[in-house]
């Protein structure tokens, strides 16, 4: 279902959830409710891939999470490569981590903000989830290397870092979700 900034139907619409559904309605993201999460969620189209994107908002314990869920699922053998690909990505990172299910083979980067205290802004919310995106959009083509046997991981890694500050200013597209799309 898609939102405005409207409470949809049994959704509790605290500070915080406020926050986040009105940045995204007055930023024109076109998002929708994860119903059993009680979650938005939404898609993304940046430089170099596409991926579903997740916000879980925990009223009670004052959380916000945003969550980049990357578009392949990295298969048992190739789990160990992609872990160090992880370990030294997150090495420095100032805002955010990523992480791999072991389990599964899902490899996400989440940024959260404990809010306890505090007032939520739009602003907030944008640096938050900015953040996420650009660092995902970042990481994802030196990931793949490393998934698909084309890199190291450490050489992944040098290679994404030394390309630092050479971005072309390029506008980053928002995406939308499709209705058939699913999340775990």
């Amino acid at each position: 279902m898609e939102l405005s900034a409207s409470s949809p139907e049994g959704v509790p619409m605290g500070q915080l959830y406020t926050a986040v559904v009105d940045f995204l309605t007055e930023d024109n993201w076109t998002f929708r409710v994860a119903e059993e999460d009680v979650a938005l969620q939404f898609g993304f189209r940046g430089k170099s891939s596409s991926w579903q994107c997740l916000c879980i908002v925990d009223e009670e314990k004052s959380f916000v999470r945003f969550y980049s869920i990357l578009p392949a699922v990295v298969p048992e053998a190739q789990r160990h490569a992609v872990a160090e690909f992880i370990t030294r990505a997150n090495y420095g990172l100032p805002i955010g981590n990523f992480e791999l299910d072991y389990g599964d083979g899902e490899v996400r980067y989440k940024t959260s903000i404990d809010i306890e205290g505090g007032e939520f802004t739009p602003k907030m919310v944008e640096n938050l989830l900015m953040s996420n995106l650009t660092t995902t959009d970042r990481y994802v083509p030196g990931l793949m290397r490393v998934l698909y046997g084309d890199r190291e991981p450490a050489d992944a890694i040098a290679e994404i870092e030394a390309n630092d500050g050479d971005d072309d200013d390029e506008e980053i597209d928002f995406g939308s979700v499709d209705e058939g799309d699913e999340h775990p």
